[in-house]
């Protein structure tokens, strides 16, 4: 079993994909490490080597930020934002989109599920 930076990585996948499981690889990155490793990215994971795996992990460790020390940091900087006080971090803060979205009639992915409010009702005569 392929565990590169404290994730096992699907067996049945080609490299390619299975590097991209990783939190901080994508297919740009993941592309450059097969590359780098001169390994097939369409090689599955079950297939590769201890010594494969081993120059993965070597390349992984010193080249690229990735999982625990990648969230950490950008944990961290979503809290100096909160903590300065600027727009972003208040944004974060509520819950609310960051990026200048609309939150009228979408945002349900930041703003959570519906909370529906009564309407007001009409006076009688």
């Amino acid at each position: 079993m392929a565990r590169i930076a404290g994730v096992d990585l699907p067996r049945d996948k080609g490299l390619y994909y299975g590097l991209q499981s990783i939190y901080g690889i994508g297919p740009k990155k993941a592309t450059e490490i097969v590359e780098k490793s001169g390994l097939d990215p369409r090689t599955k994971v079950r297939e590769l080597s201890e010594d494969d795996v081993a120059k993965l992990r070597n390349i992984i460790d010193a080249d690229y930020q990735v999982e625990g020390d990648l969230r950490r940091e950008v944990f961290s900087n979503i809290r100096r934002l909160m903590e300065i006080g600027c727009y972003r971090g208040l944004r974060h803060r509520r819950g609310l989109p960051v990026h200048g979205q609309r939150t009228r009639s979408n945002a349900r992915t930041r703003k959570g599920k519906a909370k529906t409010v009564a309407g007001k009702k009409k006076a009688k005569k």
